[in-house]
């Protein structure tokens, strides 16, 4: 499989908040590079916000504006280039929102959402959360809610799918953005 994993993490609950990204490349089924950033963004952070993810304003200062950042990435999100998430929607909406706040045209993508096909092949675990689906198939996710380190987790759950249930039952699942 060829695919991105993306997650971001949000200064508080406006869609355009984004302060972190990391994606994830997977080519031939195999992880050969990643991307991280700190996002400046426009809006102020929530405390709770803070308490999940441990970004403060002060960590974020220096950091690149979301176009900045979206003049390096935008090449991953094609027609028919696949981009996964753990709870898609959540981060579609982030990386939509991000694009219409600064006024980008949205690209036209292929999404998977890999809570979707969690749910799909492991109806028996307690619930689909990224932590629960790594421990259950003894995926290695050490600091949840770091963006890279959900982004390599989105993407080993992913591979361990392709590997035990060929890639049939999740193109299924697949939407166009």
């Amino acid at each position: 499989m060829n695919f991105i994993a993306m997650d971001f993490e949000t200064a508080n609950h406006q869609s355009h908040s984004a302060c972190s990204l990391a994606l994830v490349k997977v080519e031939n089924s195999q992880i050969v590079d990643e991307f991280y950033t700190l996002i400046q963004p426009e809006t102020p952070f929530f405390w709770r916000n803070i308490q999940i993810h441990g970004i403060r304003p002060e960590d974020v200062r220096q950091a690149p504006k979301f176009p900045d950042v979206w003049h390096k990435i935008e090449k991953y999100f094609q027609k028919n280039r696949l981009v996964v998430a753990h709870n898609a929607a959540f981060d579609t909406k982030v990386l939509a929102g991000c694009l219409d706040y600064y006024r980008l045209p949205q690209p036209n993508y292929l999404s998977l959402c890999t809570v979707k096909t969690s749910r799909r092949l492991f109806p028996e675990m307690p619930n689909h959360r990224l932590n629960t689906v790594c421990e259950n198939l003894d995926i290695t996710l050490k600091n949840h809610h770091d963006a890279l380190e959900d982004s390599r987790a989105c993407a080993e759950i992913l591979l361990y799918q392709e590997k035990y249930f060929g890639t049939d039952p999740l193109k299924k699942l697949v939407t166009v953005k």
